[in-house]
């Protein structure tokens, strides 16, 4: 499992959105993604069913890896989950994603993780 610091790429995201549109999105604002802090990660969590790891909170966005059925893996943040789209996955309807994964970090649903 991977946990590793994201300063360096939010920075880079940053600027290179900024060279996009000329304007920076202010911490906080609606825009602001959550935050994704590994330092407080619950470890050996297993994934019900395998799940994609997305780069956004969103089916829509792209699959960065699988966490596949059974396999350990992460969940940043402590645990705190993350209100993003809509899906259906694991037999429940939500809009609750965690920020973790077992071989690469990225959002998966809660309602296929067991911890």
């Amino acid at each position: 499992m991977k946990f590793t610091s994201l300063g360096t790429a939010a920075s880079a995201l940053a600027l290179f959105a900024t060279a996009l549109t000329g304007t920076v999105a202010a911490a906080g604002t609606a825009a602001a993604a959550p935050p994704k802090d590994c330092s407080k990660a619950i470890v050996n969590v297993k994934a019900k069913e395998t799940v994609n790891v997305r780069s956004a909170p969103k089916t829509s966005a792209t699959a960065l890896g699988i966490w596949g059925k059974g396999k350990k893996g992460g969940i940043c943040n402590d645990g705190k989950s993350f209100k993003g789209g809509s899906y259906t996955a694991c037999g429940k309807t939500s809009n609750q994603w965690y920020y973790g994964g077992d071989k690469v970090n990225g959002w998966v649903p809660k309602t296929c993780i067991n911890w």
